[in-house]
């Protein structure tokens, strides 16, 4: 574990129909998809490669009876789940689930001092003992917080897990600030726009040719929400929704497929289940990164 501390290590879609999902992944991204599933727990997991990526399963009644909405959650590996807990209490965060033990390792749910939420997790069942290229295709490439402030929230994280600001190659963004985990920089952080209600993170999927990709988003129920843009480094990028609503983006490649782009820059969402909420319009500008 030594290796993936401080790092994203799993990932984990809560969603109202999960064959559904699992059908609309396994075009979009390319994902296998194997049912895992255990006496207490209906659970699927994706793969990449024929490596597990993240899980996927329905929302729990509980949650749905609160309101709760499909999302994607990231988890960053701890060696000391308990110790970190009490360290988020310290630097003004807040618990959401307490540690517990399940079915992908012991995890807790959390809420940085600005309200986005992610997991812990520590000696995952999945994933891998060290970290992999972050331009693996089918891979998460990319980590982006939306925070109320972003000059603020990096210390929380800094101190958390150790987390560091990387530098932009040519003329750096005032609005973006890249970050690296154990010498690799993994993601960005950006001050949400005031239409943005809710601080949240937003995951990026790799794919080998954008334009097909976006293709099966739309073709498959999904909707393209930004993009595909183009980035100064040459990859794309498009934001999107899956057909339950789900938000996720995906990055590649320019490939063979033409490229059409989608007028559609916002959209609505709200979500409240066990203290965990999101809710308000995602407006994204063009990003730089």
């Amino acid at each position: 574990m030594a290796d993936q501390s401080g790092r994203f290590a799993w990932y984990e879609l809560l969603t109202t129909d999960v064959a559904a999902a699992g059908a609309f992944y396994r075009k979009a991204v390319g994902w296998g998809v194997r049912d895992e599933s255990t006496p207490e727990l209906p659970y699927m997991v994706f793969r990449s490669g024929g490596a597990p990526l993240g899980g996927l399963m329905d929302i729990p009644e509980e949650g749905r009876r609160l309101g709760a909405t499909p999302r994607w959650m990231g988890y960053v590996a701890v060696d000391d789940l308990d110790a970190t807990a009490v360290q988020i209490r310290r630097l003004g965060g807040r618990i959401l689930v307490p540690p517990t033990d399940t079915n992908i390792g012991r995890i807790a749910v959390v809420a940085d001092p600005q309200e986005a939420t992610f997991g812990l997790i520590k000696e995952p069942t999945y994933g891998r003992r060290k970290p992999g290229r972050l331009d693996e295709q089918g891979r998460v490439g990319w980590h982006e917080l939306l925070a109320a402030d972003r000059t603020v929230i990096f210390d929380f994280y800094r101190e958390l897990f150790g987390w560091q600001k990387a530098d932009a190659q040519g003329e750096p963004a005032a609005w973006y600030q890249l970050f690296s985990a154990g010498g690799q920089t993994v993601g960005g952080m950006l001050t949400k726009l005031p239409s943005v209600t809710q601080p949240s993170w937003l995951h990026y999927f790799n794919v080998d040719d954008i334009g097909a990709a976006t293709k099966h988003v739309n073709a498959g129920g999904g909707r393209i929400l930004q993009g595909p843009i183009e980035l100064p480094d040459g990859c794309w990028i498009a934001r999107c929704v899956d057909p339950q609503g789900a938000l996720f983006a995906l990055q590649g490649a320019r490939g063979q497929t033409s490229i059409e782009p989608s007028s559609a820059s916002e959209i609505g969402w709200s979500a409240k289940w066990g203290g965990i909420a999101s809710q308000g319009r995602i407006v994204l500008p063009k990003p730089e990164r």
